[in-house]
């Protein structure tokens, strides 16, 4: 019996081999399903933006692997309860185990901004556009970024940006009008 436990293991490894590439990707899927919300959204009326966003936010939140999402859970919730010592730690472990899991880098970047680390915002923020150029709420922190270093313009361009993309973003929405008087200048 012994003797055919090296054959056993080597036939249980092809075996999981085989089946792991015959399955599709569920980055490929991931990615149709965001594709195909992110059209949704820009044609949406606004009763129906709210829940394409929803479905979009839980999409983008499922890193493939349950030990990612418990950490990515932790930082947000510490985030929540005002512990952003805490939410720096959980999403740096997050970062640093799934480098390549954009909303890791995004809830970093808002935890950093709350500390008034803006540098190390500014780069989390860019990683996460990086991996995920469409995150309209990472556009949307980018823009208010712009807004913290005075620089209204730039600032402008990223909300129009986050626009683009969802056109029934309040904030952005908000933001827009606020600074458009400064960009655009004030009508007569």
């Amino acid at each position: 019996m012994l003797a055919n436990l090296p054959k056993l293991k080597a036939i249980v490894a092809a075996t999981a081999v085989t089946v792991t590439y015959s399955l599709p990707g569920a980055g490929a899927a991931q990615q149709l399903s965001a594709d195909a919300l992110l059209r949704d959204l820009a044609a949406a009326e606004l009763s129906e933006a709210a829940a394409i966003d929803r479905e979009l936010q839980a999409l983008w939140a499922k890193s493939g692997s349950p030990a990612m999402d418990l950490l990515l859970r932790r930082g947000a919730d510490a985030l929540e309860r005002g512990d952003l010592q805490q939410a720096a730690e959980h999403l740096t472990a997050l970062t640093d185990h799934a480098p390549d899991f954009a909303r890791g880098w995004y809830e970093r970047a808002r935890v950093y901004f709350a500390l008034g680390l803006y540098g190390p915002s500014v780069a989390d923020l860019e990683r996460a556009l990086a991996l995920n150029p469409r995150d309209y709420n990472a556009i949307y922190a980018l823009g208010a970024l712009f807004e913290q270093f005075r620089n209204p313009e730039r600032a402008y361009q990223a909300y129009q940006r986050a626009k683009a993309i969802h056109p029934h973003h309040e904030e952005v929405s908000s933001a827009l009008e606020r600074l458009a008087p400064l960009v655009e200048g004030r009508k007569l």
